[in-house]
């Protein structure tokens, strides 16, 4: 039996947004995540949304390139506003009301992040996209998730990856890699699993909000998710490793 949410946060990569493709935004792929979560929202789920601009541009590889690393962090967050526009555009082609808030203002595209305005845009049904990370360099969107499912009362975050669950390595690289069904926080750190980075996962930790991580790439598997089925690794304090 699933469990039953009544405020989640999605966590998706802009690479999610890529498909196959080699980079950029595959408008396929993004209309059948649309569908996924048009579904979740008609069973009174309220959805919101933090996404990565990875697809686009990376930080973190402009600074390795040269480039200084707040400038390169900047940019990327205006990608994540790309990607956050483009998931508001494919939501509300099918009927499901929308707003994207960033947190650099960009007052003709979106709102500024408000708290208590993105709480009501839920109250109400709508999904909210969070774009431009926490407006700040140096920070991950993996950590903007975890602040925003703080803020906003979320019950859980979901990670969406390219992987069924977390694993004790890497299952491309190794057959034997075991498959955890469920993690504490404390486990993920000190193993260094890589299930978000050490500042989210500790802000998961301290406000008591799990994680559940899984495979993006099966069809539906948004919708079961978010749905409450039991599905990927779940990280939490209640939980055992197992």
């Amino acid at each position: 039996m699933g469990t039953t949410y009544g405020r989640v946060l999605l966590k998706l990569s802009g690479e999610a947004l890529m498909g196959k493709l080699p980079y950029g935004i595959d408008a396929v792929v993004v209309q059948e995540f649309a569908q996924e979560i048009a579904a979740v929202v008609a069973q009174g789920i309220q959805v919101a949304i933090v996404v990565g601009g990875g697809n686009i541009f990376r930080g973190v590889k402009g600074s390795a390139a040269g480039m200084d690393r707040a400038t390169a962090d900047y940019i990327g967050m205006i990608a994540t506003v790309m990607n956050a526009l483009t998931l508001q555009d494919a939501l509300e082609r099918i009927g499901v009301p929308t707003r994207v808030q960033t947190a650099i203002a960009m007052q003709e595209l979106a709102e500024p992040y408000i708290r208590r305005r993105a709480m009501r845009h839920l109250e109400k049904g709508r999904v909210v996209v969070f774009g431009a990370g926490s407006g700040n360099p140096f920070f991950t969107t993996d950590t903007t998730a975890a602040l925003r499912a703080a803020e906003i009362d979320a019950e859980v975050i979901f990670k969406a990856t390219r992987v069924d669950g977390v694993y004790d390595s890497d299952p491309r690289l190794n057959p034997q890699a075991r498959r955890f069904n469920t993690l504490t926080y404390g486990h993920v750190l000190t193993h260094d699993l890589g299930v978000m980075d050490n500042t989210a996962i500790a802000l998961c930790k301290n406000n008591n909000i799990p994680i559940v991580v899984f495979d993006l790439s099966v069809s539906g598997n948004i919708r079961r998710a978010l749905t409450g089925e039991p599905i990927g690794t779940i990280v939490g304090d209640s939980c055992e490793i197992s």
